[in-house]
């Protein structure tokens, strides 16, 4: 309890309330925006959280991940556009509801299986903090590395069809990570004599060259459109009272959001399929979905609104980003020296607080905002897509220039954004490049920490904790190879010439 009180006096600071109104709010109209995106704006934000106190900068990017998804679903119900990648999903029936003249109902049913999904996963994280708080302390430098490693190969095999090429992005990541001065003797790595690579590439300016400005020069080159005008009327309270007619599948949803949310690398499209196949076999009327049924939008919407709560748990408990939104916070901490992982539930449990208490607000605060301003959010819509991309583009060079006054800064990002815009338009991940960057730093000094301690090879793994982890490590890998050979064999078949049937047309 006093640790709840103390958590209400970190958040009731005045200016961490404008910075959770700001991102909250904030968060919706660029949810809202198609082809803007929680990424982009965090990457343009990151440069100025840094000169805030940590609990406002992370709750000014909180409000950001946590609400923007709440608006991602407007642009996909009446327009059929989703406003972020993981709202892709909302629009196999929620569009299909808007195209028979139930936009109102569906927006409405979107707002509060996301407002059930955010608060579920909150609640779940709370009731766990206790448990993770226990068990923090149980990592020791072996258990982080193998955690890490553990979190690069979830990334990796969770882009299917793309694995190979996840993978090699990943080792780039890891390979960037290790350009400059090493961490522990400050010698120089792959600097080849040249002063402007000694510091290493700067993380906010790899992720603001590769999300923002590749996102903006993708903006530029399209031809040029804004969205269709789809105004809804009446009431939006009435998603509420349907929403208890379906509470199982919205309760069922959450649940598999919270648990992928807090395995790194899965995150909210997992979470989204598995909901969404759990929903439509349990129903009474499967026939519907994909033609406008409220229990896919509901399951779609609880499902990716449960993640980023739970995605938080990795990062606070063991500070291991899952994903590259929870990537970018973790630089906050950093630079103000607050270490997420086992000290921070040790030592800062009611900051801890605060951040939960904060995610609750933010639930609060948008809903409430979407129920009176979702018509216009419709006009914002309206903006052309080339002057948002010019936008993006001015606003992170100027976040770019001004972490250390560089040019040469910018040119770095300009030249991530080039290649950023190429992975872009072979449709190929960028996320695991700043996993590697993120989670290489991370494995490498944990696991030069841990060698010092370690005599044979199975001592690395000779604590239970670490034991476990390398056999999850075993099974992921055993699993993937598993689902590969299967894939292979349904794509070529059995060999419909025998070496029996060969031999009897020589015969013949």
């Amino acid at each position: 309890m006093d640790t709840l009180i103390s958590g209400l006096a970190i958040l009731a600071h005045w200016d961490v309330m404008v910075a959770l109104l700001i991102g909250s709010i904030g968060g919706v109209v660029i949810g809202a925006l198609p082809g803007v995106g929680p990424a982009i704006a965090i990457a343009i934000l990151l440069p100025a959280t840094f000169s805030f106190e940590p609990i406002v900068g992370l709750t000014l990017l909180l409000g950001i991940y946590g609400s923007s998804m709440y608006g991602g679903a407007i642009p996909a119900i009446l327009i059929n556009t989703p406003g972020t990648p993981v709202n892709a999903l909302t629009t196999y029936d929620g569009y299909p509801m808007t195209k028979r003249g139930e936009g109102h109902r569906a927006v409405s049913l979107a707002y509060t299986a996301s407002f059930f999904g955010g608060v579920f996963s909150i609640l779940c994280l709370i009731v766990l903090s206790p448990l993770l708080a226990w068990i923090a302390p149980h990592f020791g430098s072996r258990e982080i590395f193998l955690a890490a490693f553990l979190g690069i190969l979830l990334v990796v095999v969770a882009h299917r069809g793309q694995t190979f090429a996840a993978g090699m992005l990943a080792f780039l990541g890891i390979f960037l990570n290790t350009v400059g001065l090493e961490p522990v003797k400050y010698t120089k790595r792959y600097t080849f004599d040249q002063s402007w690579l000694a510091s290493g590439f700067d993380l906010i300016v790899v992720v603001l060259g590769l999300f923002a400005i590749s996102q903006a020069f993708l903006l530029l080159i399209e031809r040029d459109h804004t969205p269709e005008k789809a105004a809804v009327s009446g009431s939006m309270m009435s998603g509420f009272k349907e929403l208890l007619g379906i509470k199982r599948i919205a309760t069922v949803s959450s649940s598999l959001g919270v648990l992928m949310g807090m395995i790194p690398g899965v995150g909210e499209f997992t979470a989204q399929f598995l909901s969404y196949t759990y929903a439509q076999k349990s129903s009474k009327t499967p026939e519907l979905f994909g033609k406008g049924s409220p229990e896919g939008l509901v399951a779609s919407e609880a499902a990716n609104n449960a993640v980023p709560a739970a995605a938080m748990i990795p990062l606070l408990a063991l500070g291991i980003p899952g994903e590259a939104l929870t990537a970018m916070m973790l630089t906050v901490f950093y630079v103000h020296n607050v270490i997420p992982g086992p000290q921070l539930f040790a030592d800062q449990l009611d900051f801890v607080m605060a951040l939960y208490m904060a995610l609750i607000l933010l639930n609060v605060i948008v809903l409430v905002f979407l129920l009176f301003s979702t018509n216009l959010l419709l006009r914002i819509m309206q903006i052309p897509t080339r002057f948002l991309g010019m936008m993006i583009l001015t606003l992170s060079f100027i976040g770019v220039y001004s972490l250390r006054n560089s040019a040469t800064d910018c040119v770095i990002a300009m030249g991530f954004g080039v290649f950023g815009l190429i992975l872009k338009r072979l449709n190929l991940p960028i996320v695991p490049i700043i996993l590697g960057i993120v989670l290489g730093g991370i494995m490498e000094v944990k696991l030069r920490t841990a060698m010092a301690a370690v005599k044979t090879p199975l001592d690395f793994v000779s604590r239970p904790i670490a034991a476990i982890l390398f056999v999850m490590l075993l099974l992921v890998l055993i699993l993937h190879l598993r689902t590969l050979i299967r894939e292979h064999k349904a794509k070529h078949g059995p060999d419909p010439i025998g070496p029996d049937h060969e031999h009897s047309s020589q015969q013949g």
